[in-house]
């Protein structure tokens, strides 16, 4: 064990990103969007080394069931709530009970789609033990949590994972860093996390490692996508290999708790 984790995750869900930006695009191909970037990054999440969170829609588990039961002998499924657009309370339960039917394992986590905001009661009401709903960094025009905490807390009775930012200045290391920061840069924020708080909780989307050029989104979307995005982020997990372990969340915050 090298006592530093690298806890990747993926939000799994239907390619709705166009409808955001006035784009026509039918829930069929949001699906089949969907499923093309799982199976284009099949040959990472087949790494041995690797236990990943994959933020699963029940909407999308339930149209490709046997990809998700396969993934989940290895990865961890975890809640994205039931649809990508639509939300209602009810959908905290009713999305953990499907991926628990599909997979005939415990789910314990949840993220909200677009990290919206989400009563962390309701979530810890409908059974999870982690939440991982929160950006603690500022994105224009999305929202505002330079305040909120940096790093793993507990907040009604469940354990609050926020996606990873830098120590100092709050710089995100989301995708869309991921995607537009030069690659050096990027491992350089990856690294110094990792230094600072042991962890690292970062998470990217399938459906980015298909060619997006064709659906009308701003270049900053897409400036690296499909193949070329996937032999980055290979090459990023091959050096941080070196240093630290991949795990899922749930393992991470099992751990944390029996020290």
């Amino acid at each position: 064990m090298k006592n530093r984790y690298v806890l990747l995750s993926f939000d799994v869900e239907e390619f709705d990103m166009p409808l955001e930006f006035r784009q026509s695009i039918t829930l069929t191909e949001q699906l089949e969007a969907g499923k093309k970037g799982l199976d284009a990054i099949s040959p990472l999440l087949n790494n041995s080394n690797l236990s990943t969170t994959l933020f699963t829609t029940a909407f999308f588990a339930q149209t490709y069931p046997e990809a998700i039961r396969k993934l989940s002998n290895q990865h961890e499924i975890a809640s994205h709530t039931f649809f990508h657009s639509w939300f209602k309370e009810e959908h905290l339960l009713e999305s953990k009970q499907v991926l628990e039917s599909i997979t005939g394992q415990a789910v314990s986590g949840f993220r909200m789609p677009r990290m919206k905001a989400i009563d962390i009661q309701h979530v810890a009401k409908a059974g999870y033990a982690y939440d991982s709903s929160i950006h603690p960094t500022w994105i224009p025009g999305k929202y505002n949590h330079l305040r909120a905490p940096r790093t793993m807390t507990t907040l009604s009775g469940i354990q609050r994972m926020p996606a990873s930012v830098s120590p100092y200045l709050r710089i995100p290391l989301f995708w869309l860093s991921f995607k537009n920061f030069p690659y050096s840069f990027y491992r350089y924020l990856v690294q110094q996390t990792l230094k600072k708080d042991g962890y690292c909780c970062l998470y990217f989307h399938p459906w980015e490692f298909i060619s997006l050029s064709e659906f009308g989104l701003p270049k900053y979307t897409h400036r690296i996508d499909g193949d070329a995005l996937t032999e980055r982020l290979d090459k990023l997990i091959q050096e941080l290999e070196k240093e630290a372990d991949f795990i899922s969340m749930r393992n991470f915050i099992t751990e944390k708790k029996s020290h």
